[in-house]
């Protein structure tokens, strides 16, 4: 191998199954493998020398094959807590093979003790560290640790990400991103702890750029904004939106753009319309909770300034329709948190509603807090290997409240807001307050093949496949073209991630009474060295799935 050559594996860790967000079902019905790609190691590909030879093996759509490590001279990898066991697995494959492996992403950077094992660990984000480590290469290192300055990477000298490595058959959206970091200051979130509470944005030439290089390469669908809040810097993203709709509208909208905001995006008009005429048709928001007192005491008292549902009912008058999070299990919990939280997912008419159980990521103030009280629970930074996420996996401290109370609230939630019947009530009134006038309402050219292709796998799988769909979901699209007939993308959406959130319910709702009988019977006992693991979720078989 010559110094200024080298073969580089890009290995994207499987993330947990057992997640709210795999959407398994929901993919296989439109023909793709996972929903999202790994934007992260695309951007770290753009990153690398030109004269090294790169590959990448995204394990969620594809095999790893020994025969893919042996072929790489280094291979990098990483990710995310959900990713971790299957971090960790890659590692220990790597170094079997005798491959040095560098690993980097959010959970390294919060835990860098778990990956102690790999050649290399790069702490933090990669602009401004990334070139140490290809300095280090070419010098002949093989091990090194590279922690890069907290907060000061300058986005503006991202390349854009290698989006000719992937497939995007394999993807239900494909993802970009404007801005790192968020200002506000929630306890429980580590966004702010890995990236700063202000947040840095790319220039409008390099997002335009972006676009334009997916639109080159003939991608078009779903472009996801995967800010952590698209809205965290407004005096930015008002600027860019312009130039994004004037984009759009002079490739005819070859893209639905979806993304993450915070609720204040509510109280902003214009921006709201801005965000319409760029074709944002969704856009994700933390809710948390609907008790001020909570939202106080962990600190997201932006949301205690408005109602909230008349805050989702103005979103959906942009056009816009609204995933929302909900958390259970916070200290100021006096009493029951099921209805107040099911209530006001039904008043604010909430289809998609990720509620989860805290859980304490590693290096927040909650961990922090939590560890200066003596409650966090030994291996409280260790994944549960296929058991899940926060629906499953959380309270990894010693609650205030009674835990089988806690997850007793949590199993009504889960039951009342996954039922069938509540489901598909909730997904009509969106329909009836979306205000379509928009582009989001219009059928464009660059998207129709693949809109109408996508809608005929739905329609085939719904009522061939799985037949126990058939009259709800016909009465939904006849409902739709009945009232509001350029909301017919938003409810055919929102019922094909019902296809994988409904079964996924009944599978948190089982494991959860399961972790109610273990204490209330008293076999559950606090972890000694890692949390408590139970039954494995696994996706059903379309066939199967209800």
């Amino acid at each position: 191998m010559s110094e200024d050559r080298c073969n580089v594996l890009l290995i994207q860790p499987q993330f947990v199954v057992g997640s709210f967000w795999n959407y398994q079902a929901t993919c296989e019905m439109i023909g793709a493998k996972y929903p999202a790609p790994p934007l992260g190691l695309i951007t770290i590909a753009a990153m690398l020398p030109e004269s090294w030879d790169i590959r990448l093996v995204d394990w969620n759509t594809q095999d790893l094959d020994d025969a893919d490590i042996a072929w790489a001279d280094l291979v990098m990898t990483g990710g995310m807590l959900p990713q971790q066991p299957s971090t960790l697995a890659v590692i220990e494959r790597c170094k079997a093979q005798g491959v040095p492996v560098a690993v980097g992403g959010p959970d390294v950077t919060t835990s860098p003790d778990m990956y102690a094992h790999a050649d290399f660990r790069v702490t933090g984000e990669a602009e401004g560290v990334l070139e140490k480590l290809v300095e280090a290469w070419r010098a002949g290192e093989r091990s090194g640790l590279f922690n890069a300055e907290r907060f000061k990477a300058d986005v503006t000298s991202t390349p854009v990400p290698r989006f000719d490595l992937l497939n995007f058959k394999d993807y239900t959206q494909i993802c970009v991103q404007y801005s790192r970091g968020c200002p506000f200051t929630c306890e429980f979130c580590d966004i702010i702890e890995i990236y700063g509470r202000v947040p840095r944005t790319k220039t409008t030439q390099q997002m335009l750029a972006e676009l334009q290089t997916l639109y080159d390469l003939g991608y078009r669908g779903n472009v996801d904004f995967v800010d952590d809040n698209l809205i965290g810097n407004k005096k930015a993203v008002k600027a860019f939106l312009p130039e994004l709709i004037a984009w759009q509208k002079a490739h005819k909208y070859p893209f639905l753009l979806s993304t993450e905001a915070s609720l204040n995006l509510a109280d902003d008009p214009d921006l709201l319309e801005m965000m319409r005429d760029a074709g944002f048709f969704t856009v994700f928001i933390g809710i948390e909770s609907p008790d001020p007192e909570i939202l106080n005491a962990t600190r997201k008292k932006q949301n205690t300034r408005r109602d909230i549902a008349a805050s989702i009912h103005r979103i959906y008058e942009a056009g816009i329709f609204v995933l929302a999070g909900f958390i259970v299990g916070f200290d100021e919990e006096k009493a029951s948190v099921a209805e107040p939280i099911c209530g006001l997912i039904e008043e604010a008419a909430i289809p998609v509603s990720m509620a989860g159980l805290l859980f304490a990521l590693p290096e927040t103030q909650l961990t922090r807090r939590l560890e200066r009280e003596g409650r966090l629970h030994p291996g409280h930074s260790l994944a549960e290997g296929d058991l899940g996420d926060q629906c499953t996996a959380g309270l990894n401290f010693d609650t205030l409240r009674p835990r089988a109370e806690i997850l007793r609230d949590y199993r009504r939630i889960i039951d009342h807001i996954y039922s069938p019947e509540n489901y598909v009530a909730r997904v009509r009134r969106v329909v009836d307050m979306l205000d379509m006038s928009g582009p989001n309402g219009e059928l464009t050219r660059p998207r129709l093949k693949k809109d109408l292709s996508d809608f005929a796998r739905i329609l085939w799988h719904l009522t061939v496949r799985m037949p126990e769909h058939r009259r709800p979901y016909l009465k939904l699209l006849w409902y739709c073209l009945r009232t509001n007939p350029r909301a017919l993308n938003a409810a055919i959406v929102l019922y094909a991630l019902f296809v994988h959130l409904g079964p996924f319910s009944r599978y948190v709702v089982s494991e959860i009474e399961r972790q109610i009988e273990g204490v209330e019977s008293g076999a559950w006992q606090r972890p000694k060295d890692k949390p408590t693991t139970g039954k494995p979720w696994r996706e059903p078989s379309l066939e199967a799935a209800q």
